[in-house]
């Protein structure tokens, strides 16, 4: 079975010592995750009728603040609800990570002031950035990972030719481009992304 797997739009899955599952939609009932991120309330990256399809009794769930009201009204315990807020760092089981503000610089889809992040999780020894709805900002330039997932569909978030040049300065092993082809954006968008990529740099379109 694949270790990264990506349904849809920004639907990540990671697959090794533990299930991880980012902005979950659409996912078949396979009941499997042991940890369920959320970037942000967006109906394209939180829905509860694909949570009820991932969870399992001991799910953990880390969260900013806007959906913890949503989560408690579908029987989610306090106790297995994380709330996070930029620029934190937090060590689980079999994992740590790290939050970063994710937001637009120019538009109000993603208003800094809203605490919406990205994650930066170390999970078997592999570093992985999902990125959320952000555009380019001065904390994403700054992170370090072996594999990024990043939104380029523009509108709100960057477009492909702005995040194709992000790319090329984090300088990741593997990127896979996200969050087109649903909301917004083509599969024509991931295309031309990929053809800007730098050569050392491996880009994997998943869907």
């Amino acid at each position: 079975m694949e270790p990264i797997q990506v349904n849809t739009q920004s639907s990540i899955k990671l697959i090794g010592s533990k299930i991880l599952y980012f902005d979950p939609i659409e996912v078949p009932p396979l009941h499997d995750a042991d940890y369920i991120f959320i970037t942000h309330p967006h109906w394209d990256h939180f829905s509860l009728l694909s949570i009820l399809e991932i969870k399992k009794e001991t799910t953990v769930f880390v969260t900013p603040k806007d959906i913890v009201e949503e989560l408690l009204s579908i029987g989610i315990s306090e106790e297995y609800i994380i709330v996070v807020k930029p620029n934190e760092t937090h060590a689980l089981k079999n994992l740590e990570f790290s939050t970063v503000p994710a937001y637009n610089l120019h538009k109000k889809h993603h208003l800094k002031e809203y605490g919406w992040v990205g994650y930066v999780v170390n999970f078997d020894e592999v570093v992985y950035y999902i990125m959320g709805d952000t555009d380019a900002t001065i904390a994403s330039k700054s992170v370090k990972c072996d594999v990024l997932f990043i939104p380029i569909g523009g509108t709100y978030t960057m477009d492909c030719i702005e995040a194709a040049t992000l790319t090329n300065f984090i300088e990741p092993k593997l990127v896979i481009p996200t969050h087109y082809g649903y909301a917004v954006g083509t599969k024509k968008d991931a295309e031309i992304f990929k053809k800007r990529i730098h050569k050392k740099i491996q880009c994997k379109i998943m869907y």
